[in-house]
């Protein structure tokens, strides 16, 4: 038998519980913090070392009112000092509001609280146990507007909800029912017989909802019907009814609950809307009509035949989900916009359509008023393909046109490179700031911010490329033959090709005009062979003689009928000529299918001719 009351066994199991008391304190999810009489912490767990941000040597000695916000430490005191003096051994803390907390890093925090007291030696020791209830309270917050907002919704939507206990046989309905049946009957939710409520449903709809309900079953549960309901001394109103029945283990219909929302006015729009379709189904033009939400309501016969779809495929649908992203994204949604705000829209865009390929459009946006307020667009496509063409192929590319876009490159680039440049780049710098304010133990906010310092710095240098490719900073100070150089090294990289760069004997200095149309042209041609050709490499060759300048771009790739492409839709060969013809220069192109292309630019260096 072991004798637990010699000195050295007592003395054991005494270090055995108290390891086992700082094991549970330890690992306590709460915060826990003993005071001695002065209010200085003696105790401070590893759960108020996370909720505070502060290791529990710096806390330990030093006074609790460190961890409670300014504004409240008198008070605070004062409590404690009244606990300490009652005969209460512990109490929850905040009874009268909701406490508070203070980070090491000056952040305030709410908390749950309660403090105990006991006394040893003489002397008066507090225990608080605090928890942390922020993600608490913003969930409660969450919930109480997630409330508000359904209530709205139902208000403003002229909704209501019901229950309907089929073993009773009994319907309740929410008071918002008023609203959609109309004020005959008191805003209450008494219960009332099903055949009260079936009596207020058109004939000619009831027998269809009775069979749809007694058709639920566990395996089909929901419900969704639109019907007629009769309101005294006024016309039938629309509404749709969405429900879900649930059933005992027997299969047994116990109950049914749902929504009603009163659709009449959809119901007269759609009305409405038909009669549209008869006045817009032989036109040639593509015509739609979409509502606030864009999402389509009538499509004519052009419309559906251009994209090779049903009526089903489109009505009913939205518009992002017909339209291509990028043009839904890029053009179509902000001028939608712009038509709800009252404005008649007009713009051209182009389009590609499955069979016939691109083709430009010229579109009109019709806002259309409704009883409250414009609530449709009628939208208009002519197809205007052939009448670009024609102007396109009339006016060629002015020299207004370039100049214009050389400027617009260059102040785009300037924008991007002295702007967002240096505005990512004074954030990249912020974040460096910021991270050196988080504590190091934080180890994931650190690596959060890593990550994000790494994004930026890689969208800082596709920032740099797009500006240097819109605008070469090297063709403006260091001349053509370095500007050429380093787009074809650039470019390589990034296209993971070859360009072999070949420069002989050029003058000293070449005219800006000069410059800028032969840095265009090898851009375009370069563009074009890694796109068409097939091959990873290519030759490009800037030469001096007979007081020309010769570019020379070639590959050895698949080829193509010059003929074809020159009648095709493409600008980049007649702007890469109209550039050249500007300042009195000339375009070659020898290409043949299966043996490669050359395109050869050559300019008399006394051109002079104002370009960009």
């Amino acid at each position: 038998m072991v004798m637990l009351n010699q000195p050295s066994q007592l003395k054991q199991r005494a270090h055995e519980r108290l390891d086992l008391l700082a094991g549970i304190i330890g690992s306590a999810m709460d915060a826990i913090i003993a005071l001695d009489d002065a209010q200085r912490i003696v105790l401070f767990n590893a759960a108020a070392e996370r909720i505070f941000a502060c290791p529990a040597n710096e806390a330990i000695g030093s006074s609790i009112e460190r961890f409670i916000p300014q504004r409240f430490r008198t008070t605070h005191s004062m409590h404690v000092h009244r606990f300490g003096e009652s005969e209460l051994t512990n109490r929850a803390m905040g009874t009268l509001g909701t406490l508070w907390g203070l980070r090491v890093t000056g952040e305030e925090f709410p908390i749950e609280a309660s403090i105990s007291k006991v006394e040893s030696g003489g002397k008066k020791f507090f225990t608080a146990v605090i928890r942390d209830i922020t993600e608490r309270q913003r969930a409660e917050e969450a919930v109480r507007d997630n409330e508000e907002r359904l209530r709205l919704a139902i208000q403003a939507g002229k909704m209501y909800a019901y229950e309907w206990d089929v073993p009773n046989n009994v319907l309740v309905r929410s008071p918002e029912y008023v609203d959609v049946l109309g004020p005959t009957e008191p805003r209450t939710v008494t219960p009332i017989p099903l055949e009260q409520a079936l009596g207020r449903i058109h004939p000619d709809d009831r027998r269809h909802i009775v069979k749809a309900i007694a058709e639920r079953s566990p395996q089909n549960p929901t419900v969704n019907l639109s019907y007629r309901a009769l309101v005294p001394g006024k016309a039938p109103v629309w509404v749709r009814s969405s429900g879900r029945a649930f059933f005992d283990g027997q299969g047994r219909m116990l109950r049914v609950v749902g929504m009603v929302a009163d659709v009449t006015d959809q119901k007269l729009a759609e009305e409405k809307l038909r009669e549209y379709e008869k006045a817009v189904e032989g036109l040639e033009e593509m015509i739609v009509v979409v509502d606030r939400e864009y999402r389509y309501l009538v499509a004519n016969r052009k419309f559906l035949s251009m994209r090779h779809l049903t009526r089903e495929q489109v009505v009913g649908r939205f518009a992002h989900e017909i339209v291509s992203k990028d043009a839904y994204e890029a053009i179509v949604k902000e001028k939608l916009e712009e038509c709800f705000r009252g404005k008649v829209v007009r713009y051209e865009m182009k389009y590609t359509y499955p069979e016939i390929g691109e083709r430009d459009l010229l579109v009109s946006y019709f806002p259309i008023e409704g009883t409250c307020g414009i609530d449709r667009a009628a939208c208009i496509f002519q197809d205007i393909t052939e009448r670009k063409r024609a102007e396109e192929a009339l006016s060629g590319i002015s020299r207004k046109l370039i100049e214009a876009q050389e400027q617009e490159r260059a102040r785009i680039a300037r924008e991007l490179h002295d702007d967002i440049g240096q505005r990512l780049s004074l954030i990249i710098v912020n974040l460096g700031i910021l991270e050196q304010k988080i504590p190091i133990e934080r180890a994931i906010e650190h690596a959060e911010i890593h990550n994000v310092v790494d994004e930026l710095d890689q969208l800082v240098t596709d920032v740099h490329d797009i500006s240097h490719r819109l605008h070469s900073s090297k063709l403006e100070h260091l001349g053509l033959v370095a500007a050429i150089k380093g787009f074809c090294k650039e470019f390589a990289e990034k296209q993971r090709v070859e360009i072999d760069v070949q420069t002989h004997d050029l003058a000293d200095s070449i005219s800006p005009e000069i410059s800028v149309s032969l840095f265009r042209v090898l851009q375009e041609a370069l563009h074009n062979a890694v796109k068409y050709s097939g091959v990873a490499h290519f030759d490009v060759a800037l030469s001096q003689s007979s007081g020309e300048i010769q570019l020379t771009v070639r590959d050895r790739g698949a080829g193509f009928d010059l003929d074809h492409a020159m009648k095709g839709r493409g600008l980049g060969l007649a702007s890469m000529q109209e550039r050249l013809r500007l300042i009195d220069g000339e375009l070659s192109i020898k290409s043949q299918l299966g043996s490669g292309t050359t395109i050869h630019a050559s300019v008399p260096i006394k051109s002079g001719k104002q370009v960009a």
